[in-house]
């Protein structure tokens, strides 16, 4: 082809069709152009299409080629397009690969592809690279490209001065600058935060990783490291063998702490992470963690191991005084396992597994294992208990089903020590009941019944327990005050059928109106009962029918501003026969009771099963909500429940004096607990949030409320206060509490920054932990240093502090797993 030249008022497009490649190294490269077949149009190609092209919507059928070129040439074996700078370079498109550059050449006989000038190429994945020249042989296994600098979509920058292919799956680069994360390009004074030069990189394409030589990291303008040899995954690579970032702690009793994670990728669903602690003060501690993962399922399993004796705060003398950090009894093993695995099958059913046990009660503490309160499997152990469960779960669109087995082991303190936390009194995991089997089940046929909504439930669990426990298993009416250490743990079983109708009406002004029906049955089977009440075992039936109507008259108002008021009174009205609250009955589920704006409104305001109302109630409640221009909004709840006939099978005996009874629901008058609860968004960098228990007197039984705030670009805030004052005497068994949560990071200068943390203990009136420290925060990486003190009353080495350091990385080799922290 002839060089053929167009007017300035519209350059020539050529346009080529070609059998075979134009593509990359693994995201740079022109391929083989053989059997090359051209036609020209005169017509320029439109913006659109040009977007359209770079999108991948160029409809080209599978092994073409699409080139646009100002000037293009054949001269014997040598194919050459030409364009002009900028947005006139030489533009083609294969297989989803989009190449500009000022220069391209073929040539037909070796197959050696070249192009030059401005040189950018974008990858299907949006991997972009620019180079000054890339040349390719005709299999396009090997090639050289000179001043190479490539960006991936996750924001890592490479920049190398040459950059040689030696095989398909080897390439080196030379004089390399390696930016693991991307650089404020709105900021002309942004400097990146971390940075790696090195004389010579590899990349193995085969074990998916980089190999630096003689390498720099600096921070900032900084130089703070060298090593003349570096290996981190490359950033295709989402978990790749290695160590980890090492984590430091100091703590009095172990002394000097470091723990060397190392992550071994055993497959794409598979991987273990060994995390040997060593201490110089108490023996080496050894945590694993394996995860893989099915086809329909994962399980992962954490465990720890040490051989070592007890340390702490102990009174080895007996004299009233503790003497601090010291080892105490037999050297033995310690371990603990925190386990867990969901597996979907096929259709309706899942199930799933938790396996959580320690050696020791405070282990956790001792050895200040990671995070090992979790959230897994069908049923929780709230915080300082562990669950192991097996379940299976069938749900359709209609129905659900479960069935279940656990049991609990408790690391709650019963009694805490005035001398030391190592002396405090743990719960007893006899106490606690193995539950074997648990059902629930529902059921909802197709269509209205009567006109509304029909639900059918099913429910039924078995208890067994190791050692007697008087109240909650029995009533405070019949629990002796002689010692009862020796005496069997109470066992029972309950099955429960409920049967829910309801049906809505909506009148024409706006009035919602909501009758229902329940009916529910109870039978009970306890055995194991203590001699004093002169009977082994004993059966328990009773029933219960509710008939009410929910009533609530939504009202709207708007004004000016784009704004509205909307006030929603509610109430409700039901009645049932008298409830049967037979003294044998066991007090399982119904323990705790949190009256909030839902459960005011239930039919079972008790979460279990075990207590239940009777009588005619009375519940009125009202919302208002405000609503301003651009999301901005607040809203305020307030109720009370009324009832015929006031209720004593909800109280309970006062932990510090057990003949006193007091009603910690705040449902055993004939007047419920207020009910105040709240939102409040003044601004998209403002929110809050408040609910509060009050009794008839207004005094404050239960109160939570939080407010969290943003301002600048990364400074934010946030604001917690919670108290409990329910239990009426003090003494060392009250858990009535009152706390105040702080956390916050300012901004000061660029991306450095300072933070706060702490929880302050207003009942004992002390800090019960606290942070502060300096903060430096950009693309690349998160750090954090400075000092903190923990004062937990559960601690077994009594208060801590020391200096922290928590580092977290971004994009550097993902590892898959949570941020890494030094301290």
């Amino acid at each position: 082809m002839r060089d053929r030249h167009h007017p300035k008022t519209g350059a020539l497009r050529l346009k080529l069709m070609a059998g075979a490649a134009l593509c990359a190294l693994p995201i740079w490269g022109i391929a083989d152009l053989a059997e090359a077949q051209s036609q020209t149009q005169p017509q320029a190609t439109t913006t659109t299409q040009a977007n359209a092209l770079q999108r991948g919507e160029d409809g080209l059928v599978p092994g073409s080629l699409y080139v646009e070129a100002d000037q293009a040439e054949r001269q014997g074996d040598i194919v050459t397009a030409k364009g002009g700078e900028a947005d006139d370079r030489v533009f083609s498109r294969y297989q989803d690969y989009t190449l500009r550059a000022e220069d391209v050449q073929y040539d037909l006989k070796t197959g050696i592809s070249t192009a030059a000038g401005q040189v950018e190429l974008i990858a299907p994945d949006g991997t972009v690279l620019h180079a000054s020249e890339i040349q390719l042989d005709k299999d396009m296994k090997t090639g050289i490209a000179t001043d190479l600098a490539t960006r991936t979509p996750q924001g890592a920058t490479l920049m190398a001065a040459s950059a040689v292919r030696r095989s398909e799956n080897v390439s080196e680069l030379n004089r390399v600058y390696f930016l693991p994360c991307p650089v404020c390009e709105n900021d002309p004074k942004a400097k990146p935060g971390l940075s790696l030069t090195a004389e010579k990189a590899v990349q193995d394409e085969n074990l998916r990783a980089i190999t630096y030589r003689n390498v720099v990291v600096r921070f900032g303008d900084v130089p703070v490291f060298y090593t003349p040899y570096l290996a981190h995954p490359d950033p295709t690579v989402d978990r790749a063998s290695g160590f980890l970032f090492p984590r430091f702690d100091y703590d009095e009793a172990r002394g000097l702490s470091v723990e060397v994670p190392y992550l071994h990728v055993v497959s794409k669903s598979e991987d273990w992470l060994l995390s040997p602690r060593l201490n110089t003060s108490v023996p080496p501690f050894l945590n694993a963690q394996w995860r893989r993962r099915f086809n329909s399922g994962t399980i992962v399993a954490r465990g720890g191991y040490t051989y070592a004796k007890n340390f702490g705060d102990f009174d080895l003398d007996n004299d009233g005084k503790a003497e601090s950090n010291v080892n105490f009894g037999d050297r033995t093993s310690r371990s603990y396992i925190l386990a867990h695995g969901e597996f979907d099958l096929q259709g309706p059913w899942r199930w799933g597994f938790t396996a959580e046990r320690v050696s020791d009660k405070t282990l956790f503490d001792r050895y200040d294992v990671q995070n090992p309160y979790q959230d897994n499997g069908l049923y929780y152990g709230d915080r300082r208990r562990l669950i192991s469960q097996l379940y299976a779960e069938r749900q359709t669109e209609r129905s659900y089903l479960s069935v279940a087995a656990f049991s609990i082991q408790s690391l709650r303190v019963s009694e805490f020590s005035p001398l030391t936390p190592a002396l405090n009194e743990f719960e007893s995991d006899n106490t606690l009941p193995l539950v074997a089997p648990i059902i629930d089940a529902r059921w909802e046929p197709e269509g209205p019944i009567l006109g509304g909504r029909l639900r059918l439930r099913g429910s039924a669990v078995a208890l067994t327990r190791d050692a007697y426990v008087g109240y909650p298993t029995l009533r405070p009416e019949i629990v002796p005050p002689t010692v009862t250490a020796d005496l069997p743990g109470i066992d029972s079983r309950r099955i429960t059928g409920q049967v829910d109708w309801r049906r809505v009406f909506i009148t024409r002004p706006g009035m919602r109106i909501e009758p229902f029906v329940d009916l529910r049955g109870d039978i009970y089977s306890v055995s194991d009962l203590p001699p004093f009440l002169g009977l082994d075992s004993e059966t328990i039936t009773r029933a219960r029918t509710t008939a009410g109507v929910d009533v609530s008259y939504p009202l709207y108002r708007p004004f000016a501003g784009n704004g509205s008021i909307v006030l929603e009174p509610m109430a409700q009205l039901s009645i049932s026969n008298e409830a049967d609250m037979d003294r044998l009955i066991p007090i399982e589920g119904s323990q705790t009771l949190e009256l909030d704006h839902i459960s005011l409104f239930s039919t079972d305001r008790f979460p279990g099963y075990d207590l239940l109302e009777g009588g005619l109630r009375f519940t009125a409640g009202g919302r208002a909500t405000v609503n301003w221009a651009d999301g901005r909004s607040a809203s305020l709840f307030i109720g009370r429940s009324f009832r015929d006939e006031s209720e004593r099978a909800f109280l309970v005996p006062v932990p510090d004096s057990p003949t006193e009874l007091y009603d910690p629901s705040g449902l055993a008058r004939r007047n419920s607990d207020w009910v105040v609860q709240g939102t409040f968004d003044p601004s998209d960098r403002v929110r809050g949030w408040f609910h509060a228990v009050m009794d008839g007197e207004g005094t404050l039984r239960r109160a939570e409320a939080t407010i969290s705030g943003d301002w600048g670009r990364r400074n934010s805030g946030a604001l917690s206060y919670i108290v409990d004052s329910s239990n009426p005497l003090a003494g060392p068994l009250n858990r009535n509490y009152e706390f105040v949560q702080l956390a916050a990071q300012q901004f000061v200068y660029r991306n450095w920054g300072v933070t706060v943390r702490g929880i302050a203990d207003l009942e004992r009136d002390i800090i019960t932990r606290s942070e502060v420290g300096l903060l430096y925060d950009d693309d690349c990486f998160r750090l954090e240093f400075g000092w903190r003190r923990d004062n937990t009353r559960v601690r077994p080495t009594g208060p801590s502090e020391g200096v922290f350091i928590r580092l977290n990385l971004v994009t550097f080799g993902g590892n898959g797993y949570d941020h890494t922290e030094l301290r």
